[in-house]
């Protein structure tokens, strides 16, 4: 199947203003793209990239004083297939894990596995280890908190997540992650377009989307604790520790956000038409830093 995404983002910066972006799909779906605009910033503005230790792709650029914008529109291809289910996938004990996956066990900014470790274990520390605890970890936050776009803050944190009983899609993320984490169980976060193929279409606008990975008998599988439920046609954006490794845009300077339109919907044909340039409406960004 073919997949249509893109975004335009708007800011208003009050002086000239470095910024890094984590907006480019992830190296992994590169081959994927069968379509695509490249980079189009307004004013014209050069920009170049680099690899991060989490292996993804960042742009680096300087937005100029007042309005400017950035837009990016493709067509890529997808195997249409749900995530992966695998109910006898097992942990990995701490000594037998790779290297580079112990880093998914550690503590990050937001998420604080020093406070949620007792609760961790009292809640999950007897259920039989592999899928089945993390799907109860899943299960547990998913229960736990309430969606609302309105419940979307920065600084909240996953024991602040767990206290206030709301939040937002990272918020959800980075409350799994951390119980995981607790329970010796590598988790990481990921950030991406997910669309409403295969379900009932959200009327809310549209968003970039947060979801877990978690490290199972060898790999990595998604888990989705808004959601809770496989879902057809995600493409990563980027994944690290939490949301701090993954800002959408990361400013060194006073930005005010003008416009954040998002679409990522199942193409209908061959057809490839880049989008309209003109802002239609404005609406919150909840992963902006």
């Amino acid at each position: 199947m073919l997949i249509r995404l893109g975004y335009e983002i708007a800011i208003e910066c009050v002086a000239a203003t470095p910024i890094i972006s984590l907006l480019d799909i992830h190296p992994e779906r590169q081959p994927d793209i069968k379509r695509q605009t490249r980079l189009l910033t307004s004013p014209s503005v050069p920009t170049r990239t680099y690899r991060d230790r989490h292996g993804n792709t960042c742009r680096r650029f300087t937005a100029p004083t007042g309005g400017f914008r950035i837009l990016y529109d493709a067509v890529i291809e997808d195997c249409g297939e749900a995530d992966e289910v695998n109910a006898l996938a097992r942990e990995t004990t701490v000594a037998d894990l790779p290297d580079d996956v112990l880093v998914y066990l550690l503590g990050s900014r937001y998420c604080e596995t020093d406070h949620l470790s007792d609760l961790a274990w009292r809640l999950f520390g007897h259920l039989p280890s592999g899928w089945a605890r993390v799907q109860a970890i899943v299960d547990y936050v998913h229960n736990r908190l309430s969606f609302g776009y309105g419940y979307a803050r920065a600084t909240r944190t996953a024991a602040q997540a767990h206290e206030e009983r709301v939040g937002v899609c990272r918020d959800f993320a980075h409350l799994a992650i951390a119980l995981c984490r607790c329970m010796n169980i590598p988790a990481r976060y990921v950030n991406g377009y997910l669309g409403d193929i295969g379900v009932p279409a959200d009327p809310a606008p549209m968003d970039f989307s947060a979801w877990t990975e978690v490290f199972l008998d060898g790999k990595w599988y998604t888990f989705d604790p808004r959601h809770n439920q496989p879902r057809i046609g995600r493409v990563v954006i980027a994944r690290g520790r939490d949301a701090t490794d993954v800002p959408l845009l990361h400013s060194f300077g006073q930005h005010k956000l003008s416009l954040f339109k998002i679409w990522t919907h199942e193409q209908e044909g061959n057809r490839f038409n880049p989008p309209h340039h003109g802002i239609d409406r404005t609406v919150g960004a909840q992963m902006l830093a």
